[in-house]
């Protein structure tokens, strides 16, 4: 009984903080608002998080459903492409919409929070972009002189701006992620370069 406890009280803490993020911004945010919200002590909530950053991080991560992120191998690397492009979690996406300018404003003046935020929420799109033009590579279905760094920016740069700053609905990420997989393989797909 509890861990129940425990895990209700866990989770009531992450909802009150992204509420707040949504409501506030992440500075607002602060743990004492937090432990107000959500009708947990403060001392329990450190108890679970060394600082504010701990907490927004792993509410971050449950909102962006980074633990039961899918895998994207089903031997076809353009379709892979466009599901790694094309993926939401099931979590709440208005809420993920709300936050997620609120997130990227706190990176901009919170170094180490911005770098611990991308590399959770960036790294497993960009892992998963490489090994796949890796894979369109060895079969021959993409040039191999291609800059994979360039190649990642130029496949996730449009996705971002997408919805960060025309703030698209879900329902729009399977089609901008098709356009940008289709301009993808055209400028550098093997084929169409004579290769």
């Amino acid at each position: 009984m509890p861990r129940t406890r425990s895990e209700s009280a866990h989770k009531k803490v992450i909802h009150a903080a992204l509420e707040l993020v949504a409501e506030r911004g992440v500075e607002a945010a602060s743990m004492d608002a937090i432990a107000a919200q959500s009708g947990v002590s403060k001392a329990t909530i450190y108890k679970h998080w060394s600082d504010k950053d701990a907490l927004m991080l792993e509410a971050m991560a449950a909102l962006n459903g980074l633990d039961t992120r899918p895998v994207f191998d089903s031997g076809n690397p353009r379709a892979d492409m466009i599901a790694v492009l094309a993926y939401r979690p099931k979590e709440d996406s208005r809420m993920r919409d709300r936050i997620l300018p609120q997130f990227v404003a706190y990176s901009a003046t919170h170094q180490e929070f911005g770098n611990a935020w991308r590399n959770m929420v960036m790294e497993p799109p960009r892992r998963e972009l490489r090994h796949l033009i890796g894979q369109a590579e060895a079969r021959g279905e993409i040039r191999v002189d291609i800059d994979k760094e360039v190649c990642l920016s130029l496949l996730l740069g449009p996705l971002m701006y997408w919805h960060i700053f025309l703030k698209r609905t879900n329902a729009d990420s399977r089609l901008i992620a098709e356009g940008v997989v289709d301009v993808f393989w055209r400028a550098f797909g093997a084929r169409r370069n004579g290769r």
